[in-house]
């Protein structure tokens, strides 16, 4: 049509690509914001396999034998020795939350607690099994645990768990022998 003004025409392309530009602005940005919470919630999901890992894991090791010591071979065992180390890859340990459960068939569960000097309701945990008590195991260390007990008599089986204050317990089980001298592996 000749003599008709057809700027409105143009103007309206002009606002087509501006309001093409801005919803793809608004999807770039809801892209990010989408993609910065699944990598933050991944994130999360992998510190949570982590932890959970580390406490379903024992964090100590059996070294050696269990050892069963008698000042009166005739009344049984009264004193256990026994060592720990860390696993691979375990963090540093910290000993004075770490406790020890003791208990026989016959007797309740104690639960001993670390001091400097072995008792009947605590242990001592020193390296080689000698000098100052130690408050926490660094890895390639070993500790030798060591607590008082009331006399276990022949072929009585004991319980032992250490429970650190993260991680799974270590269990184990062992027996007195047939016949109690001044030192005896448990088996």
């Amino acid at each position: 049509m000749p003599g008709k003004n057809n700027t409105s025409d143009a103007f309206t392309g002009l606002e087509a690509a501006i309001v093409l530009i801005a919803f793809v602005v608004v999807a770039a940005v809801f892209a990010y914001v989408v993609l910065g919470a699944g990598f933050f919630t991944t994130q999360k999901a992998q510190e949570t396999v982590y932890k959970s890992v580390e406490q379903s894991t024992s964090n100590f090791l059996l070294m050696g034998n269990v050892y069963g010591l008698s000042n009166n071979t005739t009344a049984g065992v009264n004193e256990v020795k026994f060592t720990l180390g860390l696993a691979p890859g375990a963090p540093d340990t910290d000993l004075t939350k770490l406790q020890v459960v003791f208990s026989t068939p016959n007797t309740a569960p104690v639960i001993l607690t670390q001091n400097a000097t072995a008792t009947f309701a605590t242990f001592s945990a020193k390296e080689g099994g000698a000098g100052p008590s130690l408050t926490s195991m660094t890895k390639n260390q070993q500790i030798e645990i060591n607590f008082m007990v009331a006399p276990v008599p022949v072929n009585t089986q004991v319980n032992i768990e250490i429970r650190p204050s993260v991680g799974a317990a270590l269990p184990f089980s062992k027996t007195t022998p047939a016949t109690i001298t001044t030192t005896n592996v448990l088996s």
